[in-house]
């Protein structure tokens, strides 16, 4: 046996639907309005980050590679060193090693 009962949100509901449907249109242009605004204005932002970080970048690499060249220097002047003195270098490790040995017992 068919239903026949007449339900109470079926009487009047295409008016409904079509207040509804353009209460969702509305809200869905407001929603890519907001979206358009967020993405116009985060654009720029993008692109002023990346701009910072190729600079930061940049940066960094030109400071690795100065670390590079002094410490090669620093290995290169610690061997000049010991060429010259080779006597002083290994009484100096000595006393280095005995210094270390003391302070870890």
């Amino acid at each position: 046996m068919p239903d026949t009962t007449v339900h109470p949100t079926s009487i009047g509901s295409a008016p409904r639907d079509s207040q509804g449907q353009d209460l969702l249109n509305r809200a869905t242009e407001t929603a890519h309005g907001a979206v358009d605004r967020f993405a116009d204005k985060a654009g720029p932002a993008v692109q002023k980050l990346e701009s910072g970080m190729a600079q930061a970048n940049a940066v960094l690499h030109d400071q690795a590679h100065h670390m590079r060249e002094l410490s090669d220097e620093w290995a290169n002047s610690a061997r000049d060193t010991v060429r010259q003195h080779p006597l002083t270098s290994v009484l100096l490790a000595l006393a280095a090693g005995a210094l270390i040995a003391r302070a870890s017992r």
